[in-house]
C-alpha cells in the first residue's frame, strides 16, 4: 500500500498543492523589467486559489513621502485618558504630488493600536485620513505607539502617545486578551 496513514495522504496532498502553485507562476522579461504573472491554481477541493490584488501605481522615482503627502500632524498626544474606552485620532493628509498615492500597508507597532485607512488611490490635490485607535482597557500607564505607513511614494512613521489613568478596581472589565499580565 502506497499510503499507510491519513497523515501521509495529507502530507502528499499538501506537497502536490505547493508544487502545482510553484509551477503556476510564469516570469517574463522585457528590456530590464521583470513581470510575474500568476495563473489561477485549482485546489484539490476544486476551488480557485488565485489571489486578487488591488490596482498598482508605479512607485515615485524619488521615494520621498514629504514631497507627495502633507500631514496636518505626524504626532498626537492624547495626554491623560481614562482606562476602559478606546481612543482614536485621525491623521489627515493631502496628496500634494502629481501622481495618485496608494497606501499599500499601514501597520501599528503592537496589537493594542488599530489603524484604518482608505484602500482607494488618493488622487493629486485630494485629502484622506489614517485613523489610529488605541485600546486603553487593561493598559494603565504611559504609552508611545508608532504607525508605519507604506505607500508608492515611500514610508512615513506616525506616532501616538499618552498616559492611561488606571480605573478603580472593578469599574473596568478585565482584558483577558492582553499579552501583558498584571
Amino acid at each position: 500500500m502506497l499510503f499507510r496513514s491519513k497523515k501521509s495522504i495529507l502530507l502528499f496532498s499538501t506537497l502536490a498543492l505547493f508544487a502545482t502553485a510553484a509551477f503556476a507562476q510564469k516570469k517574463t522579461e522585457t528590456k530590464g523589467t521583470t513581470t510575474t504573472t500568476t495563473a489561477p491554481v485549482t485546489t484539490t477541493s476544486g476551488t480557485s486559489a488565485s489571489s486578487a490584488t488591488p490596482p498598482q501605481v508605479a512607485p515615485a522615482a524619488d521615494q520621498n513621502p514629504d514631497a507627495h503627502m502633507k500631514f496636518a500632524t505626524e504626532e498626537h498626544n492624547f495626554n491623560t485618558i481614562p482606562e476602559g474606552p478606546a481612543v482614536s485620532f485621525d491623521f489627515d493628509f493631502k496628496n500634494i504630488g502629481k501622481e495618485p498615492i496608494v497606501l499599500s500597508t499601514v501597520q501599528a507597532s503592537c496589537g493594542c493600536t488599530t489603524p484604518n485607512w482608505s484602500k482607494e488611490p488618493i488622487l493629486p490635490g485630494k485629502s484622506s485620513k489614517i485613523t489610529a485607535t488605541y485600546n486603553t482597557q487593561g493598559r494603565p500607564g504611559a504609552f508611545t505607539k508608532t504607525i508605519t505607513v507604506n505607500s508608492n511614494v515611500g514610508t512615513k512613521i506616525l506616532k501616538i502617545t499618552g498616559t492611561v489613568e488606571k480605573a478603580p478596581d472593578g469599574s473596568v472589565p478585565q482584558n483577558d486578551n492582553s499579552m501583558m499580565k498584571h
